[in-house]
Formats: C-alpha cells, structure tokens, sequence
C-alpha cells in the first residue's frame, strides 16, 4: 500500500468515533399513557418516570414496575432528594408542585407554582427545590421539608431543563429564546445570558464534571459552554428531537437521546467533550436516566402509529422503558 492512501486511511480512522458496545439489552413494559423526564433513585434502586397520570416507578432489581407511584396531573419531573427521605414531581394541568414520601409515595404537600411546571431541581446549598415554570417564565422555589413555596424569579421565556453548579449558581435553558439565563441563588435574580447561535428550542442540559454546560438542541446539534465564563465551545453533532442531557459522573460520559431518528448520542466528558458514538434506540426515545452505580441508560418511549417522532396517538400496549447497557 503506498504512503498517500496510508495517511489517507489514518486520517479517516482518526476522525471517526471509537466503537462504544453499547446496545438496547431489556424493554420494561408500562401503563399506556404520555410521559416526560426520568431520574434514578440511587438510595432506593428504583427509577421514576414523570407520566401523564403521575409518577410511575420501576424496581431497578426486580424490574417491577408500579403504575401510579403517586398521582399527578400531567408530571413532566420526578426526582428524589438525596438524604432528604421526600420526592417531588411538578404538575403541568393543575399549576403545582408534589412533595411525597420517597419510600411510601404518600403526598406530604402540593405546592402551587407558576405556570406550567416543567423541569425541576434541587440545591442542596440551600435546600430548596426550583421548579421552571414553561409558560410564564418563572421559577418558583420551594422549602420541601416545610412544603410550601418561598419565592420566585422572574426569568423570561419558555423555560426548559435546569442544573445546578453547587457554588450558587442555576442554569436553565430558554427555549424560544435559545439560550442559557444563569441564575445567582442566594440574589435571586438573573445575572448572565448566554446565546446559543445556530440551536433551536434548546431542551436538555447538563453540567459535567469539568464545569462544561450541554445543551441539547432540536435540530440535530449540542452546544458546549463554559459555566464560569459563558464562552461557547465546539458544537457537538448528535440526532434530532432531543429533550434531555443525561450525565454520568462515575463514568465520565454524557448521553444524548434523540426521538426524531431514534439515536443516543454518546459523548466522552474526560476533556473537551466529543461525540464517541451512537447507538440505535427508537423513534420517539428522546428522555430518559442513568444509573450511577452500574452505568445503565433508562429509556421511555412509545410507538405511534404514523413512525412520527412528534406527540400523536401512541400504539396502545406499547409503552416501554428502553435499557441500555454494555
């Protein structure tokens, strides 16, 4: 083989992602019915998953799946506060927030918010929960060992997912603005914006070890930030129609689920983060989780009867929890 076409193929097998053996391995199947983000409670082994009806868990040992863990009126968030013994979902239809007993699922507090919660997160700085409010640009915070509200900011704009930096800061993606408002806690108010040039309705978020911000966005690319100094990075190229960031601190890696082509994006956080591999899921998988403890990706989908990757009519029976796993 000559020397051109030798470097030629190094450059190609450089450029390319490394083989990453991961596959869909299990489906979980659940209650028919729409759903929104997911989250792993690592205390009790057990996943939630925001439904239409309210909060379904699923047994991460046994795989048994419990319908209505607690009751909700379309539930786009559904998380455990760690070390807290308490849970809270947010409720899209009745404008308020669910404070419940994380092991039992017995409703201690139902909160009102603003309008349409949607993504919710904690702050174990101040222990409060802050909910993003999608329709009137609000984040209400609330005391959930008191359980009741006990403030709330005005952001602007139709509000996505949020993240935490644990040195007072709240990160929020603003989906028709298409950007990212940073948020000081202990001052409440906004105090950076950051634009997101070239990304539409960005939607999932996350932070990874390294102070990188992740943002999701729905035609097909990620936008990278500096969380200290708001200075865009590299774009990353992932599927279309993502709604969530899912990140893996033990593992260093961030995923990316993408309903519009049925891909999750996997990205290698170590350094500059980078795309490292897809793996085929299904149409319509666009949120989901990721254990912690055994690295394992947790995937609500549904088919529809047009193969859209949009919100009509779901297959009845097909509701499932995709697993990904090596």
């Amino acid at each position: 083989m000559n020397a051109p076409i030798v470097a030629i193929l190094a450059a190609v097998m450089a450029a390319a992602p490394p083989a990453v053996p991961m596959a869909v391995t299990a489906r979980i199947a659940g209650a028919d019915g729409g759903w929104d983000y997911a989250s792993v409670d690592t205390a009790g082994h057990r996943l939630l998953v925001a439904r239409s009806d309210g909060v379904m868990t699923v047994d991460l040992g046994s795989r048994r799946v419990t319908a209505q863990f607690v009751p909700g009126q379309r539930v786009h968030a559904a998380f455990v506060i760690p070390g807290s013994g308490l849970g809270v979902s947010t409720n899209g239809e009745t404008n308020t927030a669910t404070i419940f007993e994380a092991a039992t699922g017995v409703i201690k507090a139902t909160v009102a918010t603003g309008a349409k919660p949607d993504a919710a997160v904690y702050d174990a700085g101040t222990r409060t929960v802050w909910t993003m409010n999608g329709k009137d640009g609000t984040a209400t915070i609330i005391d959930p060992a008191a359980g009741k509200a006990v403030g709330s900011v005005s952001i602007g704009g139709a509000l996505e997912f949020a993240v935490v930096d644990g040195h007072g800061h709240l990160f929020v993606n603003v989906e028709d603005r298409a950007e990212i408002a940073m948020i000081d806690i202990a001052a409440r108010k906004v105090s950076r914006r950051t634009p997101l040039p070239g990304c539409e309705e960005p939607s999932g978020l996350a932070l990874t070890s390294r102070g990188v911000l992740i943002a999701a966005c729905a035609n097909g690319v990620a936008k990278t930030v500096d969380a200290a100094s708001g200075k865009l990075g590299d774009d990353l190229v992932i599927g279309r129609n993502p709604d969530a960031v899912l990140f893996d601190a033990a593992r260093a890696r961030a995923y990316i689920p993408s309903g519009g082509d049925g891909t999750l994006s996997i990205i290698d956080t170590a350094g500059s983060p980078r795309v490292i591999g897809k793996v085929a899921t299904q149409r319509g998988a666009r949120t989901g989780a990721v254990d912690p403890a055994t690295g394992a990706i947790y995937l609500p989908v549904a088919r529809y009867a047009d193969g859209g990757a949009g919100r009509p009519k779901a297959v009845p029976g097909s509701f499932e929890v995709l697993v990904v796993s090596r």
